[in-house]
């Protein structure tokens, strides 16, 4: 199975007590348009989710909460709160947030060297996050698809130990998965036996603040040239805007992208890079883990977006996307065959003093991957005790249609 990752399945650990689903659709106050990848959350508490690629969110909550309110964030969008008595939960609400980007030239703010920013920001890790351990509860989905068609669709709910942030390396962190299901095609065409990086992992090994292993360890931050952009909103706060691309040639691959770093902690608030495939045969490498001879692999895209929202005067990692694009050919056949396997996962709840670690036994490794036996329901209950990313209309047909295939 192509884009093989890991299954534990220990006692589960639902978010009991939710007893209220609050919905509804956020869009562009100017075109009116669905704005994916909205932040949802509750101040003050740990709970929250983030829009699908439709615009919509769903968030259960505790009936004690409904006197607070619902606070909904995005990059370049003033932040809004809503009061939950104004929500139905028995109908779709639409929330309108009003773009921010013509307000910039009001704001008076002195730039410095870009990469001086970039260094700064790390060198403030340790004051601007978390130097407690914390358990993250997070939501996670993959979807592969075969050219337009979807041919599998995973989901889980998992806990990411996160140790704390005075230094950058993450060999004490690890993740677990309390609950999951997939669906796969059953078309023997559909079916590779290919390893790529990704997986439940992410919120690990992509949390690019605590792992220098992804950008800008001390060595690295000098193999990028640095650039300031225009300045953009993200809840309120003004972010400078870096782009940063490799200015030197390795034996390894380097990425390209965009730092946001918020101006008044210098916190890393968001990032989105991608693999530069300059070198197509180390890019290649870098992705791939493990295919069968006589198959061809190339990478065309590995992009990713990492994300981190503020609670209190401590930013946490909330969100993970990937977003790999590859084509795969067999030798001796005329015909290749494009894939694209997305990975995203949302923080869902938080444990802010754990009593301990995730042990050893129970982490989510490497070699890990999804069985084939993980359960395939897609009834509408099968969450109904956990916040998650709300599927969108395309996927959740396309999940029922395999699930039905599936079961033949």
């Amino acid at each position: 199975m192509l884009f093989c990752i890991g299954f534990l399945s220990p006692s589960a650990a639902g978010q009991d007590g939710f007893d209220v689903t609050v919905r509804g659709v956020v869009r562009d106050e100017v075109s009116r348009r669905p704005v994916a990848f909205v932040n949802v959350f509750l101040p003050g508490e740990n709970i929250g989710t983030v829009t699908n690629g439709e615009g919509a969110f769903s968030l259960k909550i505790k009936s004690s909460n409904l006197e607070k309110v619902l606070e909904f964030s995005c990059m370049g969008y003033a932040g809004s709160r809503i009061s939950l008595q104004d929500f139905d939960s028995e109908k779709n609400h639409t929330v309108w947030l009003k773009p921010v980007s013509q307000l910039l030239s009001e704001v008076r703010v002195y730039g410095s060297d870009a990469k001086l920013i970039v260094m700064e920001a790390i060198e403030k890790i340790a004051s601007n996050y978390s130097l407690s351990p914390n358990i993250l509860n997070m939501f996670y989905r993959e979807t592969i698809t075969k050219g337009s068609r979807y041919v599998a669709v995973s989901e889980g709910i998992l806990d990411a130990y996160k140790s704390p942030y005075d230094r950058r390396t993450v060999r004490s962190d690890r993740v677990r998965v309390n609950k999951g299901r997939q669906v796969l095609s059953q078309k023997a065409g559909d079916t590779l036996a290919v390893k790529i990086q990704g997986g439940p992992r992410l919120a690990v090994d992509f949390d690019l603040v605590k792992n220098e292993d992804v950008l800008f360890d001390g060595r690295s931050i000098d193999y990028y040239e640095y650039t300031q952009e225009q300045y953009m909103m993200l809840d309120d706060r003004l972010q400078y805007v870096i782009r940063f691309t490799p200015c030197v040639t390795l034996d390894y691959p380097l990425y390209y992208g965009i730092l946001y770093i918020d101006t008044q902690t210098l916190s890393i608030t968001r990032a989105e890079f991608s693999l530069d495939l300059s070198d197509r045969q180390q890019a290649d490498n870098a992705i791939l883990r493990k295919k069968p001879a006589g198959l061809r692999f190339r990478c065309l895209e590995a992009s990713f977006v990492v994300s981190y929202r503020m609670r209190g005067e401590l930013f946490f990692l909330d969100y993970v996307k990937s977003l790999l694009r590859f084509r795969c050919e067999w030798k001796r056949r005329m015909f290749a065959s494009a894939y694209i396997a997305s990975s995203e996962m949302v923080v869902v709840d938080m444990d802010e003093a754990p009593a301990s670690a995730i042990p050893h036994s129970e982490s989510f490794g490497n070699r890990d991957y999804f069985d084939e036996s993980a359960p395939c329901n897609w009834d509408r209950d099968f969450w109904k005790d956990f916040n998650i990313i709300e599927p969108t209309e395309s996927l959740e047909k396309a999940a029922a249609k395999l699930s039905r295939l599936y079961r033949r």
